[in-house]
Formats: C-alpha cells, sequence, structure tokens
C-alpha cells in the first residue's frame, strides 16, 4: 500500500534583524506626535503624523524574540514559509504567523509497564530516553501533538523491545549459545532500544540522542519465586566452583606425593585419600581430626 502523505521539510525563513526595526518602529511612534503638535496645524501634517505613529506600531508588532536551541515557524495564512534559528531579537512582516519552539533535549522517564518477557514472564520495566527536536516542520505539522507522539512511541517501543528478550538466562542455557537479556545485557539491549525509538519518531522529526532502561524487576506476583530460584542458582553455582577446585588440589596432592615418594598409596588408599580431602575442602564446617590407630585393612 502506498503512503501518500505529506512530509513536511524544514527550511530556513527570510526574516529582518529586530534591533534596526525596533529603532526605527521607536522613530516613528516619537516622529509622529512631534509632527502633529510641532508642525503647521494642517491636516496634511496632522494626517501623516498620526500614519507615521501607526507604522511604528504596525512595527514593533513583527517584533520577537528566540533563545539559543529556539526556532520559530513562520506561516502565512496556514502555509508554512520556514523556520527562523536565529538568536536576539528577530522581525518579520506582523501578518505573519510565527510558531515557537524548543530544539534542546529534553529527558523523560516512561512509567513503569507491566510487560511480557520473550518466556511469557510478567516484568516491570521502564526506560530513560534523551530526545530533541530535529525538524521543527515535521514536529509541528506531520504530527498532533509531537511531545504525546513521543511518549505514546516511547511506551510501545519499550513493551515492544521486552517481548523479544528474556529476563534473564536459563539454568539450563548453554553458556556458549545463551541469548541476549534484559538484566545481563544492558548494553545492547539500550542500543536496540535506541534504534527502535529513532524510526519510530522520525516521522515527528525527532531525534533520540540516548534511551536507556531506567527500572528492570519481575513483576509482584512472580517476584518472590523468582528470587528463591536466582538463589538456588548462585548456591548451585557456587558449589560447582568449590568443587572444581577441590578436585584440582586433590589431583596436585596425589602428583606431589607420588613425585616426591613421600609414601605409597595404592589403588584403595588412594580412593580413600581422595575422599577425605573432598569432604574436608568441600564441606560447610570446619574439619575435626580423627587419630587412627589401627590400618586401613582393620
Amino acid at each position: 500500500m502506498t503512503d501518500h502523505r505529506t512530509i513536511s521539510q524544514e527550511r530556513p525563513a527570510q526574516t529582518a534583524n529586530g534591533i534596526l526595526m525596533l529603532l526605527v518602529g521607536m522613530g516613528l511612534i516619537v516622529l509622529g506626535p512631534v509632527i502633529v503638535t510641532q508642525g503647521p496645524e494642517t491636516a496634511l501634517y496632522v494626517v501623516g503624523g498620526i500614519v507615521l505613529a501607526v507604522v511604528g506600531l504596525f512595527l514593533l508588532c513583527g517584533l520577537y524574540a528566540l533563545q539559543p536551541n529556539e526556532g520559530a515557524a513562520i506561516l502565512l495564512f496556514g502555509a508554512y514559509q520556514g523556520t527562523d534559528r536565529t538568536t536576539g531579537l528577530r522581525w518579520i512582516l506582523p501578518w505573519y504567523t510565527r510558531k515557537k519552539i524548543s530544539m534542546r533535549a529534553r529527558n523523560v522517564t516512561s512509567d513503569k509497564l507491566k510487560v511480557n518477557d520473550k518466556r511469557g514472564s510478567p516484568v516491570e520495566i521502564a526506560a530513560n530516553v534523551v530526545w530533541r527536536v530535529e525538524d521543527s516542520a515535521q514536529a509541528l505539522f506531520d504530527v498532533d501533538d509531537y511531545q504525546a507522539f513521543v511518549n505514546i512511541q516511547i511506551d510501545t517501543g519499550l513493551r515492544d523491545i521486552a517481548s523479544h528478550y528474556a529476563y534473564d538466562h536459563g539454568e539450563e542455557e548453554d553458556h556458549e549459545k545463551r541469548e541476549l537479556t534484559l538484566r545481563a545485557d544492558a548494553e545492547d539491549v539500550a542500543g536496540r532500544l535506541r534504534e527502535e525509538l529513532a524510526n519510530r519518531v522520525r516521522v515527528a522529526g525527532v531525534a533520540i540522542d540516548e534511551a536507556r532502561l531506567a527500572h528492570l524487576a519481575y513483576a509482584p506476583e512472580i517476584a518472590g519465586a523468582m528470587l528463591r530460584r536466582q538463589q538456588a542458582e548462585a548456591i548451585l553455582s557456587a558449589r560447582r566452583l568449590i568443587v572444581r577446585g577441590a578436585v584440582g588440589m586433590v589431583e596436585s596432592a596425589l602428583k606431589d606425593l607420588g613425585e616426591r615418594e613421600v609414601v605409597q598409596l595404592d589403588e584403595d588408599r588412594k580412593a580413600a585419600m581422595v575422599s577425605n580431602l573432598l569432604v574436608v575442602l568441600c564441606a560447610d564446617r570446619e574439619a575435626q581430626p580423627v587419630v587412627n590407630t589401627g590400618t586401613l585393612y582393620g
């Protein structure tokens, strides 16, 4: 389906220096009454003085001021004529309409949204987005309210991003084939969120400078269960590390004993020694020494 919408595009407007026009207007306003009061009392001088004063007031009506990072869209009877971004006091003919728009960066923190992640788990998520108007014509004329449009697109884009990632890695996943997750890969998620939002708000002439997750948590109804799961996974991971280190220490001890010929161990004694060392190294509490007065074989 072909899109027949007309896309506006910003262009510079032709305006004049406001300081010069202010001086001219004030001069005419002062000169008019002087001519009326000081000149000959004739209709020509009276009318001329009044006309000069009116023209001076007319000129003053065309003045407007622009601050840094601010623009003014100029319209003539509804038709877009251009955007003035020159700071300071500016002037244009009074029958031109001026719509000011800020080009400054804006910081928005979205509301907390309750969405389902890639695995269907309910999570709470919010984002912090820095955006600014890049094209004043598109912002003013291609969307109804560009600020409300941006806020809605932030919520929509955040929901879409959350549905493409799981909250966290599952224990059953292969470490080498793990996919990106919301919690563990914040930088990658932020990059994709920024691209997603940039595509969504481009029609409004808005640029996204930065987008990051500001809040991420499991929904309250499953938060307790997921916390217990994370604790269990942490305990299992710690146990694996302890066992891996203990096995290495036992292997090193047996190797050193064999090389130094401190004691000759057969397979049964090696098995008993390995068992005892693993119990000592992997136990949660300190080992209690036992003095053996007999032999291994009774």
